[in-house]
């Protein structure tokens, strides 16, 4: 006769049954503690969810300065510019508050006000955007807090990433202000600072690594693999090929601050040389690796390419070992994926950016840096 832990002793003593109940065993069921498997998963999906939404912002961001329309809102309010202008006349004051800076002085003085609702509309859709994901990271955040669903580490995780998304709006602001400034000494064309665009990318893309890589390891199980040379000689690999993939990424955003994609619009020379004499045409030296457009262009190639041939080689190494399923398809992907988005990068320069194509190659790059943390989060060591 099989006895579940609940199961009761029947006894038999001077022709009366007694009933005993076996040492240890409750008569309800004992409360789950929390934080457990199920709520990590719970956390582990909203925080999937919540990296989908920077990359939508991120998206949305590079549409917004492809089409030119990130200098088209010229103040900041957090709660008062969620309501767009709704009449005319609000919509009349709005332009002409537009028309005082040099966006609209020097490129648009000839601008219309439909022309400048369309902009003025990818703009704030941007902005919505971003507080859509300040609140989809601070009100789940302290919903799971009061439920008890964090650990004392993913405490200090959460904080850190909504503390991200805070500063992350601040740094939009301080890059916008860049452009709107008067600059009497420079005959170039208004925008924002190459240096503030690439941190503002550099830090939404840090928020996307840090809260894709906690998503994932709540959500997939570390596998069981046995600590060999090769299988850490293969995770350091991959480390450095996704540091090499961000740092590739983060040098797209000052081809896009200084439009670097619109010179040398050729394959695989640059004109006619392989390496253009304007290179080093800035002085000091170390100032063409940041402003100069042909050198910013010559940077990113040369990190595309290390890009590529690293993911290669390790999808090339990663072959001649066993591996799990999950991180042997993942390898896989990254190495289609980096070679399509090489391709997309080829065919927006010989193209001259178009935004449809240009906007596809910038989510080509945050597909490649998601399957480079997938990666890594299917090679990581079991916890202790």
């Amino acid at each position: 006769m099989n006895l579940s832990p609940l199961s009761l002793l029947f006894t038999t003593s001077r022709g009366q049954s007694t009933v005993t109940v076996e040492a240890g065993a409750s008569s309800t069921p004992a409360a789950a503690t929390v934080p457990n498997a199920a709520t990590n998963r719970i956390v582990g999906r909203w925080l999937l969810g919540c990296s989908g939404l920077v990359v939508g912002a991120v998206v949305l961001g590079g549409v917004t300065r492809l089409t030119e329309s990130g200098l088209s809102m010229v103040d900041w309010h957090l709660v008062r510019e969620m309501k767009p202008p709704q009449t005319q006349a609000e919509w009349e004051a709005e332009f002409s508050k537009y028309q005082q800076f040099p966006e609209f002085k020097i490129m648009n003085h000839d601008m219309t006000l439909p022309e400048f609702k369309f902009i003025f509309y990818m703009e704030w859709g941007h902005r919505m955007w971003g507080r859509l994901v300040g609140l989809a990271y601070i009100l789940p955040t302290i919903y799971f807090w009061r439920k008890g669903y964090f650990t004392r580490s993913m405490k200090g995780k959460v904080l850190g990433l909504c503390g991200f998304v805070f500063f992350q709006g601040l740094l939009g602001w301080y890059m916008v202000k860049s452009g709107l400034e008067e600059k009497p000494e420079s005959y170039d064309i208004p925008r924002v600072s190459q240096y503030r665009l690439s941190a503002h990318l550099g830090s939404a893309l840090l928020l996307y690594c840090a809260s894709l890589w906690t998503g994932l390891t709540l959500m997939l199980p570390a596998h069981k693999m046995a600590e060999t040379k090769r299988l850490m000689q293969l995770r350091r690999f991959a480390k450095g090929t996704g540091g090499l993939v961000f740092l590739t990424a983060l040098s797209g955003a000052f081809v896009a601050g200084l439009d670097a994609g619109l010179v040398y619009n050729s394959f695989p020379k640059m004109g006619e040389r392989w390496v253009p004499d304007d290179l080093l045409a800035f002085s000091p030296t170390l100032k063409n690796f940041f402003e100069n457009p042909t050198t910013v262009q010559f940077d990113h190639r040369i990190l595309a390419i290390s890009s590529l041939t690293a993911i290669t080689g390790l999808y090339m190494f990663s072959r001649r070992m066993v591996l799990p399923r999950r991180a042997k398809i993942a390898i896989s992907l990254l190495a289609a994926m980096a070679y399509g988005q090489v391709a997309l990068g080829i065919s927006t320069l010989l193209l001259y950016v178009p935004t449809p194509l240009a906007a596809t190659h910038q989510s080509g790059s945050v597909a490649l840096l998601s399957l480079a943390i997938w990666v890594l989060a299917e090679l990581r060591k079991m916890p202790k």
